[in-house]
């Protein structure tokens, strides 16, 4: 999320009353989870096992629960709970606007575009030309959509992240304040959803094509000309590069890549990233010809022991 201005390190430690180490006019330019991070951002880090990721990461300030040495260039903001202060500064920063129309007046709609009945359109959406907008879709504020855009429905574009912290007794919710952008010549499916970003942008590519029944996750990256069936299911802070397929009710875990042109076959999961330019299937996937001789070689090995099962009652 990029601020209106340059923030200075003292300001944004004043607004969650935190001592830091930095010089005081050290500048804060934006406000980013880790994953979404560049220079000029802030990040939090809360547990032993991503500091060295926190502070090594291209974020210049960081929130965190330990007092350690300063990285050179870079300047810290000391918390008690940084979870919580991050959320305080989104949620300063990123306010939500209740809308009080179902196409809000701040919306720009461009030339050519139907709008059916029952669309809600949230604040500060920008909808491009030649676009079809099927009844009771859902536009979350801020969300951008390209030219010559489909989209079917009861889909929903822009809901939070799913991103909770464990407390002792209860999940704490991160304060989403990203955005979804849909680029030209899109089309999704009825009863899809696509959330917004924690912080940053997820991305529907260049005409992709997304059928009914798809979950992206927040912060997921889709490139051109990509193709999905029903029921794909992709969690957040997932790139998948141009001309990727997956077929019916494929499963893909968070925080990986799939590779230009690859095509992973229904039903499969995909729990680390994938080469391109390759057929996948199974669970957890493999190289798809390695997955039927694997199949073939098990439909074998039991007629084998049903044969040897005769044997022995004879």
């Amino acid at each position: 999320m990029l601020l209106d201005r340059k923030y200075s390190l003292s300001e944004i430690a004043n607004l969650i009353k935190a001592e830091f180490d930095g010089d005081s006019d050290f500048a804060i330019t934006g406000i980013n989870e880790i994953h979404k991070v560049v220079k000029g951002d802030l990040t939090f880090v809360d547990h032993p096992k991503y500091y060295d990721k926190a502070l090594n990461s291209n974020a210049t300030t960081i929130l965190i629960n330990k007092r350690v040495a300063k990285p050179s260039g870079k300047a810290l903001i000391f918390s008690d709970d940084p979870f919580r202060d991050y959320n305080f500064l989104t949620r300063y920063f990123c306010t939500f606007t209740p809308s009080e129309k179902m196409i809000s007046p701040t919306a720009k709609i461009g030339k050519n575009t139907v709008i059916q009945p029952g669309v809600f359109v949230g604040n500060n959406v920008v909808i491009g030309e030649n676009c079809l907008i099927h009844a009771n879709v859902s536009i979350y504020q801020d969300t951008i959509i390209g030219n010559n855009v489909i989209i079917h429905s009861n889909t929903v574009l822009g809901a939070d992240a799913f991103y909770f912290k464990r407390r002792p007794e209860y999940y704490d919710k991160m304060h989403t304040c990203g955005r979804v952008i849909i680029e030209d010549n899109v089309e999704i499916g009825a009863c899809c959803t696509i959330d917004k970003g924690v912080s940053g942008d997820t991305v529907i590519g260049w005409g992709s094509k997304l059928d009914n029944h798809i979950q992206i996750g927040h912060d997921t990256v889709i490139g051109k000309n990509c193709l999905f069936a029903s029921h794909v299911g992709i969690a957040g802070v997932v790139t998948v590069e141009d001309d990727v397929i997956l077929w019916g009710q494929v499963g893909v875990q968070k925080d990986l890549t799939i590779g230009k042109g690859a095509v992973v076959l229904g039903q499969s999961g995909v729990p680390k990233s994938l080469e391109g330019g390759k057929t996948y299937f199974g669970s957890p996937v493999q190289e798809a010809k390695d997955k039927m001789k694997e199949i073939a070689f098990v439909k074998g090995l039991s007629e084998v022991i049903k044969d040897l099962q005769r044997k022995i009652e004879e």
